[in-house]
């Protein structure tokens, strides 16, 4: 293969590697071209393409993560990651790891870590890699990388719950939740919600916030029950869908466009978080976006009037 068909080939990985190191779907785009451009600028081929790639794009998304965590300080509202509906890499050998890692309660755990904790316990823990690729790739010694490591682990297995439920399990209390959704059933979502279920959503500023922060069974059931079927009547309509590995939902307005992306944690049979992310600048990469400024104000119109 030439570099470009290497390259292509090793895509998948790179971006999966800058996405968890980053939490932006186009921060990582960005880190994976950079990494592109550098590799088709050096002039000797490396032993490893793969190493050569891995390290250069997590260099890279060091940096850059460096630089975003300054500027997430001052983000308006909660802070969410990009959400990501597929990721490009796939490895049956890591499939759990994989899927677990990608969650967004994985990527907000990893928000704890130092950039070099978090690359290397994404290097390792997710991806495998040996301690030299991972020594080469942050610019540290094999031992340093190894206490990194450990206080990476510490760190994520202090905010990991307990116990979580299997695929099936997430997968038939998703269908339950969006069927009581459509409904605008309270009670029905009650059921299925922790009693202390957190309901946020992420709109950066740039977009209107039905609540910024809802707690518990009650208060959320009664939430959702109130707005979904509002949107309903402006024709916003929503489709089941996985969304980081998790179950989730795309909010479409009339004309197709993205209005926001619903992601839930389900925890001992229970929904315990419900994220939403409707930042538009973060809703980008997965198609056109709704102004939900505009929705908004239909929504408030509607509500006038039915009072």
């Amino acid at each position: 293969m030439n570099k470009a068909e290497e390259f292509q080939e090793l895509r998948p990985l790179l971006f999966s590697v800058a996405y968890r190191i980053l939490g932006s779907v186009s921060e990582a785009e960005d880190a994976v071209q950079e990494t592109w451009l550098r590799f088709d600028a050096s002039t000797t081929l490396p032993a490893s393409v793969k190493a050569f790639l891995s390290a250069t794009v997590t260099r890279i998304s060091i940096d850059v993560l460096r630089s975003a965590r300054v500027r997430r300080e001052t983000y308006v509202g909660p802070w969410f990651p990009e959400p990501l509906l597929s990721d490009p890499y796939q490895d049956p050998a890591r499939s759990a790891e994989l899927a677990d890692s990608v969650s967004m309660a994985a990527l907000l755990l990893l928000e704890r870590l130092s950039p070099l904790e978090r690359s290397v316990f994404v290097l390792r823990d997710v991806f495998g890699f040996g301690f030299d690729d991972i020594a080469s790739a942050v610019s540290r010694s094999e031992a340093a990388c190894r206490q990194l490591l450990v206080r990476a682990r510490r760190h994520m297995d202090a905010g990991r719950p307990r116990f979580e439920a299997d695929r099936e399990e997430r997968r038939e209390l998703a269908a339950r939740f969006f069927d009581a959704l459509r409904e605008g059933d309270v009670d029905a979502l009650r059921e299925l919600l922790a009693a202390d279920v957190r309901l946020a959503s992420d709109g950066g500023g740039k977009a209107p916030q039905a609540a910024r922060a809802a707690v518990g069974a009650g208060n959320v059931a009664r939430l959702l029950a109130a707005v979904v079927p509002l949107l309903a009547r402006v024709d916003v309509t929503f489709e089941p869908y996985e969304v980081n590995a998790r179950p989730g939902a795309v909010f479409r307005d009339r004309d197709g466009k993205i209005l926001q992306i619903l992601a839930l944690d389900v925890l001992d049979g229970r929904i315990q978080d419900i994220r939403a992310v409707i930042n538009p600048d973060k809703l980008g990469h997965l198609g056109p976006v709704a102004d939900a400024w505009a929705v908004d104000g239909e929504v408030k119109r509607i509500r006038r009037r039915t009072r």
